[in-house]
């Protein structure tokens, strides 16, 4: 099995852009868009994509709620006559992942995939109530994630339309985004799962 894996046919054949809508469970929903980079196939079927993706959405208001309930329970005042209302806060989020896809032709013109990946998540939050606080650092950070994909692409050997599913859990942020975009293969590059 494992000598079916090889780096000889890894190098940049395709790029492509997307872009598309995306939900997550601590934001409202909102537009990504990314790069990605086919970088060839390590084994028959599986090829290697590097990626660099982008959005920015405001937090939602039960994310909103749920900080200022904890923002509430280290207050001490014994006159509990105060009130938290953080307003509205932003999050971005730039990732770069590295995906492994399963590549399954469908014919002349179509061509299925199915994807696992890690990905390096850059969020920073920003908002006028929160701005050089502990809450805007409690929002910024890096972090790891999982990702998983199911794709296709339909079109002629260069220029391609792809539409794929997009699902990913990291710490602190889940989404699910739906991207179209399209891809441009260059002359004398494979992709249809015949590398390895």
């Amino acid at each position: 099995m494992l000598e079916k894996f090889s780096s000889d046919n890894l190098k940049p054949s395709a790029i492509q852009l997307d872009l598309g809508p995306l939900g997550g469970d601590q934001i409202r929903g909102t537009t990504a868009g990314g790069v990605r980079l086919d970088y060839g196939f390590v084994a028959p079927r599986l090829r290697v994509l590097l990626g660099l993706s982008y959005f920015q959405s405001e937090l939602s208001a039960e994310a909103r709620r749920r900080f200022e309930d904890r923002l509430k329970s280290v207050i001490v005042d014994p006159t509990a006559d105060y009130t938290i209302q953080l307003g509205r806060i932003t999050w971005s989020d730039v990732t770069g992942d590295l995906d492994l896809q399963y590549v399954m032709p469908q014919g002349r013109t179509v061509t299925a995939y199915l994807g696992v990946g890690l990905g390096i998540h850059l969020r920073h939050g920003s908002g006028p109530s929160i701005n050089g606080t502990f809450v805007q650092d409690a929002l910024n950070g890096f972090t790891a994630g999982l990702n998983g994909t199911l794709g296709a692409e339909v079109g002629g050997n260069r220029w391609r339309l792809t539409l794929d599913g997009r699902g990913v859990v990291a710490s602190g942020l889940s989404t699910l985004s739906l991207r179209a975009g399209v891809m441009y293969r260059w002359a004398g590059a494979g992709g249809r799962g015949k590398g390895g």
